[in-house]
């Protein structure tokens, strides 16, 4: 690696509170280049923040200061469409994302796992004595063939092949393999026992941790700004309140315990500083997150591992520092304040990269393997010239621990594109056309008098209410005074509005319909074809949610994953050659259409010669997860169905059965026809048969037509 060069344009001087040695910053080298890097940070992203804060405006509803209208301009109206299109994108990805309760973060073992059997089974008495049979014109047998890779060492024990789950299944001796043919040599899945128990372990944590409440913040701003930024996870102490009861007193005493759990925590884009030179987090060489802190938060980072008390107390005495960014103004409203000021304390956290040397100058110590390196990954925080904390970075392997999640990608940029950014041309055109459709109203709404003051008697007053009088000295009547109307551009201006809405539907990918917009058109007039419409809107929000897989939600399982196998030592069982997969593409296809396919799939595999190889229980709970039905509760797995199959199966056979033909008890004797039904009775009036029967032919027996004739007439015609 190579070393910084700290020159003096890096370096910034940090002016000395107070004259004495002792209060003097010890740490101005380090603190010098951290402040250099995040003010060059500052000035990189002028540009995103400008877009930021149009797209902030436009979503409010706000002109901003750099917006100008001309003395004849009365109308201010603000149209927001742009909220309108924010919230139904941000709808939708809950909807997606989250429809289920669950979280869309899956884990899976590898297609060949290493370090842990994909199969084992209960080894037999005679196993070791009996050698395996193998088919030597095809070299392929059930276990394997040589050559392949996958030859069991010598020495391969238990342990070796189910790694953490050993402890489930102590005692019992396995061989690698799935079991033969025979029933009473049963096999298990380590490898997909480790990848259950690792995903349960993780739903758990995000559902202790708050996760999808943090995740609807990130989700808007990403939908907002264009950009989302999660952080963590981290090791957090969550207190489990319990109450144990005391042998002497026989009173319930608290005995509150705590739980090491990993934490998220949603950081706003206004706040993240990453190096400028990047277009993303795997290529930052550091990122800086600045907060803002009261007193009583930056006291209470003295009871945080590894910060330094003596620091922060020191910067407590020195007062607030904090520095109100030109943006800050218009997201508190406060655009016409010359001088705003906040009593906080500001403190930069950075994550990456620092020259070892200035390391060793502030305090840290390393180990031998580091001495050879010339750069390190640390972790700092800063306030007013004083270095709170510096610990080297906890993760293995390093990793900068934010997500970085853009909505649209710009493949040359660090930042992404949002939806007001999108249809910012397309709002403006609205609120223009909107404006002068008002202001042209006002003007055709009312009449404007041509008044002929030669005619009238003068002094009168001009002013105009009904049953006014103007007293007229000559002239024809009705020529004096005159009402002119002016005409109504208002449709004009209001056609334009509609179509450049359109353009905003196109340009954004969020129809109008989508979010309930008022008016039928014929293909919405039926079920199918909304489905239809509903199923192309939901191309554009398909690469949003594969962006949100790719970006977030896979980095996310990936660092949980990683954390459980640094820090969590209480479960063994969760080791394993596992994968993470992202769910949330999985989850857009729509419910009723995705419950419409699994039942036709289910009629379709219903053949005795397809069924043996569907695997009918995960059907069974995609089923379920489609109707909104949580799978766990209500199905059971395979071994538990066997069980209830016996237990249903004795109820069964406790009931008296009944031969074929034969009647169950108490239900009378068996006989034929009742007595005065007619089978062959056509009506279907008592005799016997179920509905009209057949219909009877003209010349037939009990035709109707044929009835109704009396029989002389029917003589009569006949001769």
């Amino acid at each position: 690696m190579a070393k910084i060069d700290l020159s003096d344009d890096e370096v910034v001087g940090v002016e000395e509170q107070g004259k004495d040695d002792s209060v003097r910053n010890d740490f101005s080298s380090l603190e010098g280049v951290i402040k250099s890097r995040f003010l060059k940070a500052e000035d990189a992203r002028y540009f995103d923040e400008s877009r930021w804060l149009t797209a902030y405006r436009n979503y409010r509803g706000i002109y901003g200061a750099d917006m100008s209208f001309t003395e004849r301009e009365k109308s201010r109206v603000f149209v927001k469409i742009t909220k309108t299109k924010v919230l139904a994108a941000f709808g939708q990805l809950i909807e997606v994302l989250f429809s289920s309760g669950g979280f869309p973060i899956g884990v899976d073992h590898t297609p060949i796992p290493d370090g842990i059997a994909e199969f084992a089974r209960v080894k037999g008495e005679d196993e070791e004595e009996k050698p395996l049979q193998r088919d030597e014109s095809n070299i392929v047998d059930l276990y394997g063939f040589p050559g392949d890779g996958k030859e069991i060492a010598a020495g391969t024990t238990t342990a070796d092949l189910l790694r953490g789950l050993s402890k489930d299944y102590e005692g019992i001796d396995f061989a690698e393999g799935p079991s033969p043919d025979s029933p009473n040599t049963p096999h298990i899945e380590p490898a997909r026992e480790a990848a259950a128990n690792l995903q349960k372990l993780i739903n758990d944590q995000l559902d202790e941790t708050s996760a999808i409440t943090v995740l609807r913040h990130v989700l808007f701003e990403m939908v907002l700004l264009g950009t989302g930024v999660l952080k963590g996870p981290f090791t957090d102490e969550k207190v489990l309140h319990s109450w144990d009861k005391d042998e002497e007193t026989e009173e319930q005493v608290y005995n509150p315990k705590l739980k090491t759990v990993p934490k998220l925590e949603a950081v706003s884009i206004w706040d993240f500083y990453p190096d400028p030179d990047a277009t993303n987090v795997d290529d930052c060489d550091y990122v800086i997150q600045r907060h803002s802190f009261n007193r009583g938060q930056l006291r209470g980072l003295a009871k945080r591992p590894f910060f330094r008390p003596d620091a922060i107390s020191e910067c407590l005495k020195m007062g607030a520092n904090y520095e109100v960014r030109g943006f800050e103004t218009s997201l508190l409203d406060r655009e016409n304040v010359d001088d705003l000021q906040k009593n906080r304390f500001e403190v930069y956290e950075y994550w990456g990269t620092m020259d070892k040397e200035l390391a060793e100058e502030a305090g840290l110590e390393f180990s031998s393997e580091l001495e050879a390196l010339d750069e390190i990954q640390i972790n700092a925080w800063i306030c007013n010239g004083k270095l709170l904390r510096l610990v080297l970075n906890p993760f293995t392997p390093d990793r900068i621990p934010y997500h970085i999640c853009p909505y649209e990608i710009n493949p040359y940029q660090f930042f992404g594109v949002g939806i007001p950014e999108n249809m910012e041309d397309a709002q403006m055109v609205m609120n223009g056309h909107a404006r002068m459709a008002i202001d042209n109203l006002a003007l055709a709404g009312n009449l404007v008098f041509d008044i002929d003051e030669t005619q009238l008697v003068p002094g009168q007053d001009m002013s105009i209410y009904p049953g006014k009088i103007f007293r007229r000295q000559s002239g024809v009547t009705g020529t004096a005074i005159n009402g002119i109307k002016f005409p109504s551009t208002a449709t004009e201006n209001l056609q334009m509005f509609d179509k450049f809405r359109q353009l905003a539907d196109e340009s954004t990918g969020i129809p109008s319909y989508s979010h309930g917009a008022t008016g039928v058109q014929s293909t919405t007039r039926t079920a199918a074809g909304m489905s239809m419409l509903m199923g192309a809107a939901a191309l554009s929000i398909k690469t949003v949610v594969k962006n949100i897989d790719d970006y977030l939600l896979r980095p996310l399982g990936e660092s949980l994953f990683a954390w459980n196998m640094q820090f969590n030592n209480s479960m063994e069982s969760i080791k394993g050659d596992l994968q993470i997969k992202a769910m949330g593409t999985s989850s857009l296809m729509q419910k009723e259409v995705r419950s419409q396919r699994l039942m036709t799939f289910m009629q379709t595999a219903n053949n005795p010669n397809i069924a043996p190889f569907v695997r009918w229980h995960s059907v069974l709970k995609e089923i379920a997860k489609s109707l909104d039905i949580d799978p766990d509760q209500l199905i059971n797995d395979p071994e538990n169905a066997q069980i209830f199959a016996k237990i249903m199966g004795m109820t069964n056979g406790n009931q008296q059965t009944t031969g074929p033909g034969e009647q169950p008890p108490g239900m009378g004797p068996a006989g034929g026809v009742p007595p005065g039904a007619n089978p062959a009775d056509a009506t279907g009036a008592g005799g016997g048969n179920i509905g009209a029967g057949s219909v009877p032919q003209p010349g037939e027996d009990q035709f109707a037509a044929q009835a109704a004739v009396p029989q002389g007439s029917n003589q009569n015609q006949q001769g």
